[in-house]
Order: C-alpha cells, then structure tokens, then sequence
C-alpha cells in the first residue's frame, strides 16, 4: 500500500478536495454526450434512440472496460500522472465531437475519450480510499458526490451554450480541461511511494478467485444499476423532448437528479459506515424502482418529487460498491477501483443499447419503465452479499 497518497503539507482532506475537485471537472465531461442529444434529433434527420443509446455507450464501454487494465498499472507502482493526463485526453477528444460531420466520427472520438476518464478513477478512487481508515465509505462518498456534483452541472451549462452558439461551442470545452489537469498536476504528487513491489498478474487473479463469489455479486449490482443509470442519461432527455418538454426544462430535470443523487451518494456512505454496506446497498436499490414509475405515472411538481429521491436513492449505493469491492480484494484497491467503477459500469452500458432498441419499437416510455425496473432486480442480486472479513477488521 501506498504510504504517501497526497501532498504531505495538505493532510487527508486537503488531499480529498483537490482530488473530489479534479473528479467534479472530470465527470462534467462524462454527462458532456447526452446534453447533444436534443440537438442532434434536430441536425441529424431520423436520429433514433438506438443511436442515441449507441454514442452514449460508446463512451461509457470504453471508460469502463479499460478500467481494470489502469487498475493493474496503478497497484503498486503509484502512477497519479493519470490522473490529470486522463483528464487532458477526455477533455481534448470529447471538445471536437461537435466539429466534425456526421455520426459514425462522433462515435469514434466518443469512444477514444473515454479512455481518458478510464485512466483517471483507478488511481483517483485508490488515492481516496487510503485517506481514511475509519470512514472509507464516507471518504470515497465525498469523493463520488463532487462527481456527481459535475454530472448535475452538464446540463445547466451546456445546454444554454449549445441554444447559443450551436454545437461548435463544444471547442471551447477544452478550457475547464485544462485547468482541471493544471490543478491535479501542481496539487498531487508525481508519484506515489510504494512499500512493496508491485503484483504480477498471477497474484492478482489469484486474489479475485478468492473472492470471486462476492465479488460477482457485487459486480452484478453494479452493472444492472449502470444499465439502469446509462439508460436514463441517454433517454430521459429524448423523452422530455417527445413531450414537448424544452431542453432547458429537461437539462433542469435532468441536474435535479443528480444533484438529490450526489447528497444520497454522501448520506449513503455515512449509513454504510454506521450500519454496513448490505443494508444500504439492497435498501436504496429496491426503492428506486416504484420511486422511477411514480415519476412516470405522475404531473407537475409531485413528478419532480418523485424524480428526486429516485434519483437520491439510486445513486446512495454507488460508492459504497465501490468500497465493498476494495474490501473484498484490499491489497489491490486500484484493481477494485477498477472492476467496479468501470468493468461492471461497462457491460451495464452494453444493456443500454438493447434498451434504445425497445425504445424504437415500442416507445420510450416503455423503454423507461424497463430501465426503472433495472433496480429492484439488483436488489434482490444484493441479497446474495456477505459480509466482507476487511469491513469487519476495519471497524475494529
């Protein structure tokens, strides 16, 4: 394990702002795809929510599967220099995206940057988790809520940008880039001391074998939520669009959610730490559901209600699997990072694509209501959760 996680003169929580921050900067970009969509139904003749499935999976497969890979580089061998080079990357690719002519381009530059923000949350994720040894979840909580904080301000500052200036605005998004990898490259250290050599992959595997049971739950958790979370990003701004909602009311709707999702992250983590990762996990899971169809079912103010704590409830798990995860394999933390927050997000995002295509057929909302019934199911996978040795010794 890494002794030195952060600049020795700023302690923990000045390590975990300057990284929360850069992750705030980071995943604006990663909520940077669906903000177009409105657009591109008007651009684009017979866009259909396939499409719209496919570019925003594009991004999302290739930021996740490529995750464990950087987990692996990461363990052991301290590269933080990912951190603010992904960043750059995603940035620098995801700014041409509304210069170029056609769909098939757009898809491509989609999937390259996503290997920026690949690069960035292994490293990122196994800087925080070592922080703290009592309040690992609280930590990385924070850590994904300023995430999230940036998925909530995609749409209130592009969608106004792109009524304005139209698509080739997305040039100018390579500003809040830079400045964020400026930031992560004078605040973190170049590298990080290790203790011990770094693992060779034998060590590795074996390490997921021995827990391979717990870790294919909690895995399983994490993809049916991503499906379910990539879907709703994808096709919630289509749907707002079919009921003549404006992009403004619909980018507003859309922060709402994320916005309640980055305070249920946070709360999430403080139950989970007080009461265990399982409760918290199937608990919030199972909720969502009939909280997403009351906000299909429902009008006016009571839908935003709904829309609300669904989106509260949603994301309160999403750390916490995180940290189960590190748990579960604690010597390569990075690799953890890596299998749940982009492997298992990864073949959620797949599931999307299958979702678009109901979407066609049969209508967005029935598109819809398979995506809030994602949920209750990985509920009831949670059930099959034990109950972690290294939470136990932790909360010794």
């Amino acid at each position: 394990m890494a002794k030195v996680l952060g600049n020795p003169r700023q302690g923990s929580l000045g390590t975990l702002a300057v990284v929360s921050i850069g992750h705030t900067l980071n995943d604006l970009y990663s909520n940077f795809l669906p903000q177009l969509l409105p657009f591109l139904l008007v651009l684009l003749p017979g866009f259909t929510a396939t499409q719209a499935a496919v570019l925003v999976a594009s991004f999302n497969i290739s930021s996740s599967l490529f995750q464990p890979i950087f987990g692996y580089i990461v363990d052991g061998r301290g590269q933080t220099w990912l951190i603010y080079v992904g960043t750059l990357w995603m940035a620098s690719f995801l700014c041409l995206t509304g210069l170029v002519n056609g769909y098939p381009p757009m898809v491509a530059l989609a999937a390259i940057a996503g290997l920026g923000t690949a690069a960035f949350h292994p490293p990122a994720s196994a800087l925080v988790h070592g922080l703290s040894a009592r309040y690992k979840a609280v930590y990385q909580s924070a850590f994904v809520a300023f995430g999230n904080f940036g998925f909530a301000l995609a749409p209130l500052m592009l969608i106004p940008l792109f009524q304005a200036f139209g698509l080739k605005a997305t040039a100018l998004l390579v500003i809040p880039g830079i400045l964020a990898a400026s930031i992560l490259f004078f605040a973190l250290p170049r590298q990080t001391r290790s203790s011990k050599e770094a693992a060779s992959l034998r060590v590795v595997w074996r390490a997921i074998r021995k827990s391979a049971r717990e870790l294919a739950v909690i895995l399983g958790i994490i993809s049916v939520r991503s499906a379910a979370y990539t879907g709703l990003l994808a096709l919630l701004p289509l749907y707002f669009h079919g009921r003549g909602v404006s992009n403004l009311a619909g980018s507003r709707m859309l922060t709402l959610m994320l916005f309640t999702g980055a305070f249920g992250g946070i709360t999430g983590g403080f139950i989970s730490d007080r009461w265990g990762r399982k409760p918290l996990i199937v608990g919030s899971l199972l909720l969502s559901t009939p909280l997403f169809l009351g906000f299909l079912a429902s009008h006016g103010s009571m839908s935003l209600v709904f829309l609300a704590l669904a989106g509260a409830a949603l994301l309160s798990s999403f750390s916490v699997t995180t940290v189960a995860a590190q748990e579960a394999i604690p010597e390569h933390k990075a690799m953890a990072a890596g299998l749940s927050l982009g492997f298992a997000n990864g073949l959620g995002a797949l599931a999307v694509i299958l979702v678009g295509r109901i979407g066609d057929i049969w209508g967005l909302g029935t598109a819809l209501v398979v995506l809030a019934s994602l949920p209750f199911a990985a509920g009831l996978v949670g059930l099959f959760l034990g109950n972690p040795a290294a939470y136990a010794a932790a909360k010794r």
